[in-house]
């Protein structure tokens, strides 16, 4: 069994450690997955676009008909004692600590059955911990994907806990020796297991159209706002599995690898196989963001 370490989480109400931290066998976050979570990205001790987490989380409790156990102020002061917590225990302050904040809650506690309970409480659970960024190698040479039939639910949208689909997708990759699994559902473009996917071609940049059939990743409106800046165009829509073969540039995003360059796709390469003028403005510009706050 592996060895939890000793670092601090909050749930339930009350402040613990995660080797600590204890939950009901008859949650049902446990039994079904019947819950969601959000993450949060820390840079130098704060929460960047807050706001849009806040938000994205409220969107899938409510897709899931669990209320928010929360107030917004409470869910603020909870990651922030937490952001505080967590750099005391690497001996830092708070404001030199690069984080990623996991929250997750659940519909509750109850005896077994497939219909949803209306007299419990969600549980709540928040931890924090160090973030894992791309490599220097990784942002210098871009990753190398693969391609797979999008065959997760249709609810895509929701962030769900119930991620058995998303295992086995990045399980593909990981066993490819490469860094994501780029899926599609018939002839279109989706997302990767853990990531979005931005084709570039002809220096635009596009993205799968916002559908359940996609996680709106917070990425997506900060994209919007890195290129209206750039003077870059962008647009959303039906991407076809010929548009991305043919890409000048592809691109990942998410709250770890922020802004990522595929040069490899199912072992050829991506436009001049290294990363391109557009991830390069791409990721200037979200560096600036992240100094500005998001």
């Amino acid at each position: 069994m592996q060895h939890l370490p000793s670092l601090p989480c909050y749930l339930n109400g009350s402040y613990t450690t995660i080797d600590r931290a204890q939950i009901s066998v008859m949650d049902r976050g446990f039994i079904f997955g019947d819950g969601i979570y959000e993450v949060v990205p820390v840079y130098a001790g704060k929460p960047f676009r807050m706001q849009h987490h806040l938000d994205r989380m409220q969107r899938s409790l409510a897709e899931t008909r669990i209320k928010n156990p929360m107030t917004e102020t409470a869910w603020r002061n909870v990651i922030a004692e937490l952001i505080e917590q967590y750099a005391s225990t690497q001996g830092i302050p708070a404001e030199q600590s690069d984080q990623m904040v996991y929250i997750q809650v659940t519909r509750g506690v109850a005896m077994r059955d497939h219909v949803m309970p209306e007299d419990i409480d969600p549980t709540v659970y928040v931890m924090t911990n160090q973030m894992k960024m791309p490599s220097a190698a990784d942002r210098a040479h871009g990753v190398a994907c693969v391609t797979a039939e999008d065959f997760r639910w249709e609810r895509a949208h929701i962030k769900s806990t119930s991620l058995l689909g998303a295992v086995f997708s990045r399980q593909i990759s990981f066993d490819a020796d490469a860094a994501e699994t780029v899926m599609f559902r018939g002839d279109h473009l989706s997302e990767a297991a853990a990531s979005n996917v931005w084709v570039v071609k002809n220096g635009t940049v596009f993205g799968p159209r916002k559908s359940n059939l996609v996680l709106e990743g917070i990425r997506y409106d900060l994209i919007a706002e890195i290129c209206a800046d750039a003077n870059i165009p962008y647009a959303l829509g039906d991407i076809t599995r010929e548009q991305v073969l043919n890409a000048d540039e592809l691109l990942l995003t998410s709250a770890t690898k922020e802004v990522l360059a595929i040069t490899r796709l199912d072992g050829q390469p991506v436009g001049s196989g290294t990363p391109g003028p557009v991830y390069s403005k791409l990721f200037a510009g979200y560096q600036i963001a992240k100094q500005k706050g998001g």
